[in-house]
This record gives structure tokens, sequence and C-alpha cells, in this order.
């Protein structure tokens, strides 16, 4: 019988995160008394429970219901001149600088001046592969030599490449990587993840990834949302073998699912349909089994081939299908008459160079309910940063900024069933936000491949903030009329 031992993660000896609160100095983060053109007004280091945010030259607040379908994934309820006022982390009061100024409760509170910046609710990235031990640079190289997804998977590549790396990988490597990435994560505006396991593909190794998401989600200020995916490959040593694909697919029914969810360690779980991965029927046993547990479903789908994984995902009540480059027409009518999230990750199909991306605009104007996140993970998107994908969406799924941040905010929270407390700025929520040193929030996707948030805020609590001579918008030159302007060709 399996697990009559327990599997037990230990912290490295020397953590990243020794506490909440020095957060900000640590792994690339600075000293928040270094924030540039930020007028902090108190100590950062013994903040009270109450803090006053003014001078935002935007706050989007996204306020109303969730999710944002068709034109309502453009209604952004921006607030000039806005102010937000925190209690305790959670948000208090929202308005614009006069009426949150004016309040008696404000009188006592610290204050924060932004100086003119853009506010938005911190980003809810939905669909991350968190935990992995190196990247794939050299199937990178590969696939820029002309050798597809699938050919380097044939050849040992691909998610058993990772598979087998981060086997032989110590859990305090696997934590410290993490660690850094989630440092990066923070820095780029996000305030929520969702992670999922799937490198491992045996017991002991699926429950390490998954551990390890408990105990990050434990000691830094990030919010890690688990989702088991021991369906992401049959692992090499079930290959190839008479009823090896079966024997595992018993493996995750019958004895991971189960612990899993006896010991709490996951959410939702996922599997992989597509070629060369899960058929839609071994997909729906797995689905079936996680449901039997208490596991929400999530699906990729539509990723590589049209498999039918939207249409089962949709059937089975699945909290998302992620993906959909191969979708048609009939997934994105069932799609829009359903409140299955479609994520969209646009990161992957940009690092492999693919010329089909998925059908946002299809899906949008068909009212289905769009989200957007990174997908990092070592082999087809290894970003962390939310901006950059608001880019893509925009440059090639033909988004407008204001339907890219409602996906990545409200309608990754509402994917990850976490809409009541994060994705908007709304009184009664978490106090989640990210701070950008633009004028407009249309210039977040405008300067492509560049991080602008200059803060990002995590229950009431500044975990990040750029120091002196970190990367921001270039500054307005002004012109006379003689001289070229906007609209101009350069």
């Amino acid at each position: 019988m399996f697990l009559r031992r327990r599997i037990r993660v230990r912290p490295p000896r020397r953590s990243r995160f020794k506490s909440r609160r020095n957060i900000a100095s640590v792994g690339g983060f600075f000293p928040l008394a270094l924030c540039r053109g930020l007028r902090i007004r108190h100590n950062t280091d013994n903040l009270t429970s109450n803090l006053l945010i003014l001078g935002a030259s935007q706050l989007l607040t996204l306020g109303g219901p969730a999710p944002r379908r068709g034109q309502g994934l453009s209604s952004l309820g921006i607030i000039r001149d806005g102010a937000l006022l925190l209690r305790e982390g959670l948000i208090a009061a929202v308005g614009t600088r006069a009426e949150i100024e004016a309040r008696p409760e404000s009188r006592g509170a610290e204050k924060l001046d932004l100086g003119g910046r853009v506010v938005l609710p911190g980003f809810v990235d939905s669909h991350t592969h968190l935990i992995h031990a190196a990247s794939r640079a050299e199937e990178y190289e590969l696939n820029i030599a002309g050798a597809s997804y699938e050919e380097i998977a044939r050849k040992g590549g691909g998610i058993l490449n990772s598979v087998e790396k981060l086997r032989r990988a110590s859990p305090e490597a696997l934590q410290s990587r993490a660690a850094g990435a989630l440092s990066e994560f923070a820095a780029c505006g996000t305030t929520t993840l969702e992670a999922k396991s799937g490198y491992g593909l045996d017991a002991l190794s699926e429950l390490k990834i998954l551990m390890l998401h408990r105990e990050l989600n434990r000691e830094q200020p990030l919010e890690i949302v688990s989702t088991f995916l021991g369906a992401h490959a049959v692992p090499a040593e079930y290959r190839g073998k008479p009823g090896g694909a079966g024997r595992y697919l018993r493996l995750l029914t019958e004895t991971l699912i189960p612990e899993v969810s006896r010991q709490g360690l996951a959410e939702f779980c996922d599997a992989f349909c597509d070629r060369g991965a899960f058929t839609r029927e071994q997909s729906k046993i797995i689905l079936d089994a996680g449901k039997a547990h208490g596991l929400v479903p999530r699906v990729h789908a539509e990723q590589l081939t049209r498999s039918g994984a939207t249409q089962l995902g949709i059937q089975m009540g699945a909290a998302s299908c992620d993906h959909l480059e191969q979708a048609n027409k009939a997934d994105i009518r069932a799609l829009a008459k359903s409140n299955t999230v479609a994520t969209l990750l646009p990161g992957c199909d940009f690092h492999l160079g693919l010329a089909r991306y998925a059908p946002a605009r299809a899906l949008i104007d068909a009212g289905a309910v769009v989200a957007l996140a990174t997908d990092y993970n070592p082999g087809t998107s290894p970003t962390l940063s939310m901006p950059m994908i608001l880019s893509l969406a925009c440059s090639q799924l033909r988004m407008s900024p204001a339907e890219a941040i409602a996906a990545a905010t409200i309608n990754g929270a509402y994917a990850l069933r976490r809409d009541r407390r994060v994705g908007t700025l709304e009184v009664g929520k978490q106090a989640d936000l990210a701070v950008f040193n633009v004028d407009d929030y249309r210039e977040i996707p405008y300067y492509f491949g560049v991080n602008t948030c200059s803060m990002t805020v995590k229950k009431g609590q500044i975990i990040c903030a750029k120091a002196p001579g970190a990367v921001a918008r270039p500054p307005e030159i002004p012109y006379d009329k003689g001289e070229k302007g906007p609209g101009t060709p350069a």
C-alpha cells in the first residue's frame, strides 16, 4: 500500500524569506525608503493598520460583478485623482482624493502619495507551473532551428526532460528557485497565482511539489493556489509497455488523487488532454476521480490539436479550459453559454514561434469568460511578466488594453474561485494592488518587454518597490509646432 510513511518537505536551512515584513529587501526587491518619487510619510518597517493611498492619476477599480463578458470586459471603473483607504489588509474606502481625505477615519492614517501613477488590482495569474528544476534552453535552440514541440518531446525532451531534472533535485533547491520566481512575479505586479504540479509524475515527486506550494504559500506574501496535474504526461517508466498508460491512470486515480485530497494539498485537478498526452476518455476518468475527492476540474484544452477537451471541460463544470489555440466555432459557442473560463496563454505561442494564437476576439464577441495568464514554465513560456502577457494579448490576440487588464485581474480571480476576495478594488476586498509608473493605463501593454510596475501591495502591505534608477517610462519631451509630435511618423 502507498504512503504508510509521510513525506516531509523541509525548508532550506537559510530561507530566502525570513518573514513577511522583510520581503521588500529580498531577492531583487529594495528597501522601500528608496522608492523614487513616492512620498512615503511613515516608517515602512512598522506600518499602522490604516494606510491612505493618494495621488493615483487613474485608479482602476474594476468594480462590479464577476465574471466579465463581452463589452463588460472593457469596464475598468476608472477614478481620476483616485485614493484608497486600507485597514487591516482590506479596502475600507475607494473614491477621489477629496472624498477619501474628507472621511474622519482618514485623518489618523499613514499617507502614501503616489505622485500621479496608475493603480489597478494586483494581477491574478491563473495558470503557472511554478516548481521546476531548470530551464530547457537547449530545446529553445532546437525549436529555433526548426524542430517542433512534438518532435522534441518524442526524443525525450519536453515535459519528460523537466521530469528527469526535477526528480534529481532536492526540495531545498526547488524551493529556492521558486522563491526567486515569486519575487519576480511580485515585481511585475502579480499578487495571486495558481501553481500546478506535473513535473514529478511519480508519487513522491508530485507530492513533493504540492508540499512545496504549501510551504511557499506560508512563508512569503503572494497567495498560491495549488492544482494537481499528475496527468501532464505519461512518465517514461510506463511508456511502451503493455498496459503502461492504464497502470499510470490507476496510480493517479486510486492512489495519488485520494492522497492529495486527504492532505488538502490542492484545490483543483487538471489534465493535459491532447495528442501525445491523454485522450478525452482518459482525461474524463482522471477528472471524475478528482471531482469525487473534492478537486475542481481544469483542462489543458485544444493546444496542439482539437481533442474535444473543451466540450469535456464544460460538461464537467470545469473552472477553466486553458490554451484553446485549436478551438473551433462549436467550442466557442459552448464556452459562451457556460461559466467555464477560457484562459488564454499567448506567451506559449510567442515563445514557440507559432503563427496560430487562441481566437480571443471570437471568444469575447460570443460572450465567453476570457482570462489571461503567463503559463510560466521551463519549456514553452518561461516568463513571469503579466505586463508582457498584456502586450501579447493586445498585439497578437487583438484585445484592447482594457479587455486585457480585466482578463488578467477579475476574470483570473473568477477562474480561481477567488473573485469575491481579489481581482477588483472594492470595499471589503483584500488590499491587493499594483502601482505603475505610467500616465495612462494603456501604456502598461504599450511598453512591451518593459516592467513599469513601481510598487506591489498584498493585503495592505507593500511587498515590492523599485529602487532609484529602475527602468520606468521614458519622459515626455515637449515639442514646438515645427517639430515632430504625436501622430508624426518617426
